[in-house]
């Protein structure tokens, strides 16, 4: 009976040990496929840092950069050509103001950025009006009216406003003052 009882905890070990093997032979299967995975995963990265490097090498980095900047400066002429163009010059202008009994007078340059076709050649064509209108709205302006920015600011919005008010061909987007002298 001691000998029954001293190969019943060995059949209890080997009967224990297929069992526990076959656990370890599943682990080291699953690990065996999760390397193969992390190995695909690895050499997938790797393929697609190869490839945009590669990518990278091929086109000049620095010719790009230059026409780029090339495009940006001929863009930008090409717009200043616009604007240059389309700033129509007055002369200037001098005119007492209103309620200084002539003893306060203003000297004003004005120029006018218009849009449309056509409009610079109708500005020319009825200066008199133009310069009459601004005449009106300067001379009925008093320093008080005209000596700060917010007072200069409404003076622009109505000299646009009344001159675009006439013209058919285009119209004045902006007034510019670019000299305002006043004692």
């Amino acid at each position: 009976m001691a000998e029954e009882k001293a190969t019943a905890p060995e059949k209890a070990a080997s009967e224990a040990s297929p069992a526990g093997g076959g656990t370890s032979k599943k682990q080291s299967l699953i690990l065996i496929g999760l390397a193969f995975v992390n190995m695909l995963v690895i050499l997938g990265v790797g393929l697609m840092v190869f490839q945009g490097r590669k990518k990278d090498a091929a086109e000049p980095k620095l010719e790009h950069v230059i026409k780029g900047e090339h495009d940006t400066q001929e863009k930008e002429k090409k717009e200043e050509k616009e604007v240059a163009a389309k700033v129509f010059p007055l002369e200037t202008f001098i005119v007492n103001l209103a309620a200084s009994k002539g003893r306060r007078v203003a000297k004003v340059n004005i120029e006018l950025a218009v849009e449309g076709e056509g409009i610079t050649t109708e500005i020319d064509q009825r200066k008199a009006q133009v310069r009459d209108i601004i005449i009106i709205l300067l001379s009925g302006k008093s320093y008080e009216q005209v000596a700060n920015k917010e007072g200069k600011d409404k003076l622009k919005e109505q000299i646009k406003d009344t001159v675009n008010a006439f013209l058919t061909k285009g119209k004045i987007k902006e007034v510019y003052f670019t000299e305002f002298i006043y004692n």
